[in-house]
């Protein structure tokens, strides 16, 4: 909200709530909606990527005209300050055990860990929550090498920005923090030039 407060119009009313309770603030926003008011419901990175956009639009009848609208979300904005990280088949996971129980997290780290899948962890580690990224990083390691490239950037595209590239064998995980987004490579992502790069995996006909 700190971050779009200077674009608001005079008269523009502010509802906030505590991290957590997004499903009461799709709520709040849907309501105010029916009484008619244009509302804007906010949220860092895309939308529609563990973000706002499911929770109100899972609340909100065909009364109300919703516009979502495209943002970048951290696995695009982190993956342009590594290099390319991305640029084959790649899989998002949240670590957060508030939405979903770690063993349906667990079994989604696995898949991707035996598909041989770049894979960008949101909500990686916070103060309540410290074993989840070792543990999916282990898991990764059964199935990749300790080469294997994996980058952290916290805070990207903001003020505070910081960009660590390490491997899996080499990988501190007191780099990461709330704010941040770990990329783990595929077997076949490596560093060129210092950017981590995961090639499109074929060859360009001549």
């Amino acid at each position: 909200v700190d971050q779009v407060r200077d674009l608001a119009r005079p008269g523009t009313r502010f509802v906030e709530t505590a991290l957590g309770k997004e499903e009461e603030r799709a709520h709040s926003a849907v309501a105010e909606a029916q009484q008619g008011h244009a509302v804007a419901l906010l949220g860092s990175g895309d939308a529609q990527v563990y973000a706002m956009a499911s929770p109100a639009l899972e609340v909100a009848g065909d009364d109300i005209d919703v516009e979502v609208v495209p943002g970048v979300t951290a696995s695009l904005a982190a993956g342009a300050l590594l290099g390319a990280p991305l640029g084959h088949d790649h899989a998002s996971i949240s670590l957060s055990d508030l939405h979903t129980p770690w063993p349906a997290i667990e079994v989604r780290v696995r898949a991707v860990a035996e598909g041989d899948l770049v894979v960008s962890f949101y909500n990686p580690r916070s103060r309540g929550r410290d074993w989840q990224l070792p543990k999916a990083l282990a898991i990764l390691a059964e199935h990749r090498p300790p080469t294997t490239p994996v980058g952290v950037v916290t805070h990207a595209s903001r003020e505070g920005q910081q960009v660590h590239l390490s491997t899996l064998a080499d990988f501190d995980v007191e780099t990461v923090g709330m704010y941040s987004l770990v990329t783990v490579g595929s077997s076949q992502s490596t560093v060129v030039a210092g950017r981590f790069v995961t090639p499109r995996g074929y060859r360009w006909s001549q």
